[in-house]
């Protein structure tokens, strides 16, 4: 029996492969392919074209289809009178690489950004977190403590937009010592109150860590 060897060929070659052989009269010959979908591929096109295909699984893992052509008259018309063939129908999808995501982490400690000004700081601030929605990769969590805690409990342009954020899926988590302290209540106005192993646990974990100061 002819044996055609397709390894390493991309799709559709081992259908091309296959065509060919029937085109010149082949009705029993093999076809070897190195991967599970230009066997899928080659046993389709073989069943299209009346064929009775037998499959070997090797012990290197690629795949042997023994072909026995159908008969004369019929492959002859299914090869060349019957449905057009298309290439396109025995391309290999090959999936695309997705960058694994990454777990960002925001860290805000202070309710104001930089020094000199703290009127100017809380501003900055505001308009710090307002931009998050704006850069990628978004981050997974961000955590508040010490000062920075005032801007979960204090209504603004920040508070908005940290709630969006948490609509988009993005943890808010505020320390719950740091919100007694500064008398702001147990319940943060967006997100919920957590603990120092919590926000600890976060900062571990995260890819990146990222601080406004």
């Amino acid at each position: 029996m002819k044996q055609i060897d397709c390894r390493g060929l991309a799709c559709p070659q081992p259908v091309l492969r296959t065509k060919e052989a029937l085109e010149q009269g082949e009705k029993n010959f093999a076809i070897l392919v190195d991967n599970e979908a230009s066997r899928d591929n080659v046993l389709r096109f073989g069943h299209s074209r009346s064929c009775q295909i037998e499959t070997l699984t090797l012990e290197d893992g690629c795949f042997l289809l023994n072909f026995s052509a159908g008969q004369e008259k019929e492959a002859k018309k299914n090869t060349k009178e019957g449905a057009p063939f298309d290439e396109a129908d025995y391309q290999c999808a090959i999936p695309e690489k997705q960058a694994p995501r990454c777990n960002l982490v925001y860290a805000i400690g202070s309710d104001t950004m930089g020094r000199g000004s703290d009127e100017l700081g809380w501003a900055l601030l505001q308009t710090y977190i307002s931009t998050i929605k704006e850069i990628s990769p978004p981050p997974s969590r961000i955590l508040f403590y010490n000062g920075g805690v005032r801007l979960v409990a204090t209504p603004g342009k920040a508070l908005e937009a940290l709630q969006a954020l948490e609509k988009n899926g993005v943890q808010i988590l505020s320390c719950g010592t740091c919100l007694d302290f500064f008398k702001l209540g147990k319940n943060p106005l967006v997100g919920k109150s957590t603990n120092m192993f919590e926000l600890m646990d976060s900062l571990v974990s995260a890819d990146k860590v990222v601080s406004p100061f």
